[in-house]
């Protein structure tokens, strides 16, 4: 990997990690594209070459991901879930969360609670990889590992 290279991923990583400071927020391209050191047009296409997704869907995608959280972790019903974490409307939270997970958020509850194992390990099986995953199963199998037997 050339410098150029690597100054470009460190610039893209810092954007990313700034989304994820701030997921529950607006998403600003013009500021993460000046973290970045760069025009915003040009951060949105870096950022998608990067990580193979745009900044909007990685930052629903992330939102998505603690919302998974928060629905079996706390008792907080899926409207303050919504709102949580940055959704506008609770019918785009419904839709975006059924279409990366592959059930309602109603659905995803009655699963029952989190197991009691390290969040990073919950982190890992349940994290939605990418828009479209529902579809492969792999979600349903992560979510029924971790299901208590």
């Amino acid at each position: 990997m050339t410098r150029a290279g690597e100054e470009r991923n460190r610039a893209m990583l810092r954007a990313r990690d700034a989304m994820d400071a701030g997921y529950e927020g607006e998403l600003d391209i013009a500021a993460l594209a000046r973290l970045a050191c760069c025009s915003p047009s040009h951060f949105i296409r870096t950022f998608a070459a990067t990580f193979d997704e745009t900044p909007h869907r990685y930052l629903q995608r992330r939102r998505v991901e603690r919302a998974m959280f928060l629905l079996r972790s706390t008792p907080a019903n899926v409207t303050d879930v919504c709102w949580s974490v940055g959704f506008a409307s609770l019918g785009t939270f419904t839709r975006t969360f059924t279409r990366v997970v592959g059930e309602t958020p109603t659905a995803y509850r009655a699963r029952g609670p989190l197991p009691p194992v390290p969040s990073c390990f919950a982190m890992a099986w349940l994290r939605p990889s990418s828009f479209g995953e529902a579809g492969d199963g792999r979600t349903a199998l992560a979510s029924d590992a971790c299901s208590p037997r």
